[in-house]
């Protein structure tokens, strides 16, 4: 169990799926930079984490922007909106409303599906505090995406959950530490908002630089030494 000031963000797990760099270089370094993709998904959730606004359907509310953490991962953050259902059972019971309701998640993602987990184990994770911070069990939740503005349901298996674990002990090691991790080169690096910080040819270089000139010794003219 972490303590409380020993807390990580909660959305950084995204970050550090995607790219270990990037989120070394947002927490640890505390760098960051907008380009259009980041300033595009800050414009989504303006409406998903506004608490004033209201909204509820015969059976169902919504809780916007709701705060949630977990001494297990040692990780806290903000939820776009948790909707609840009122059920028969399983549930739990919320002070000013009659009944039991059984929460998801539903997280508001700027995209659409992306092929790997990045989403997906932040949802997790998500989740996990929930459960702790209302000492319930959810078994599934729900990512939304705006350009295909498609609802994706996702199970809540013990191997994501275990996955998470991991990912955040990984996280809180490397915190610890204050260590900035080694730049990786993709296709999709120019992406990055935080490009022109990370360089990630040229820090990735670096590595190979002792290969380098080991390799061109032998082609430095005689004449110059």
């Amino acid at each position: 169990m972490y303590k409380e000031k020993d807390y990580l963000m909660l959305s950084g797990i995204q970050h550090y799926y995607f790219c270990k760099r990037q989120w070394s270089l947002i927490h640890v370094e505390q760098q960051w930079k907008d380009n259009r993709w980041t300033a595009e998904g800050q414009i989504l959730h303006e409406k998903a984490d506004n608490p004033y606004i209201k909204e509820k359907r015969k059976g169902i509310f919504f809780s916007r922007a709701m705060p949630v953490a977990s001494s297990k991962l040692g990780i806290s953050g903000i939820l776009d909106v948790v909707e609840f259902t009122k059920v028969d059972s399983d549930g739990i019971s919320i002070v000013g409303k009659k009944g039991i309701w059984k929460p998801v998640i539903v997280e508001f993602k700027r995209g659409k599906e992306k092929k790997d987990d990045r989403d997906v184990v932040q949802l997790v994770a998500q989740v996990i505090c929930l459960e702790e911070t209302l000492d319930t069990d959810i078994p599934y939740s729900y990512l939304y995406y705006n350009q295909t503005n498609k609802k994706v349901r996702i199970n809540i298996t013990p191997s994501l959950r275990a996955q998470v674990e991991d990912i955040c002990r990984d996280m809180h090691d490397i915190y610890k530490r204050g260590r900035t991790l080694q730049a990786e080169s993709y296709k999709n690096c120019k992406e990055c908002s935080l490009y022109d910080i990370c360089m990630p040819r040229l820090t990735k270089k670096k590595v190979n630089v002792s290969n380098y000139m080991n390799n061109h010794i032998d082609e430095i003219d005689e004449d110059l030494i």
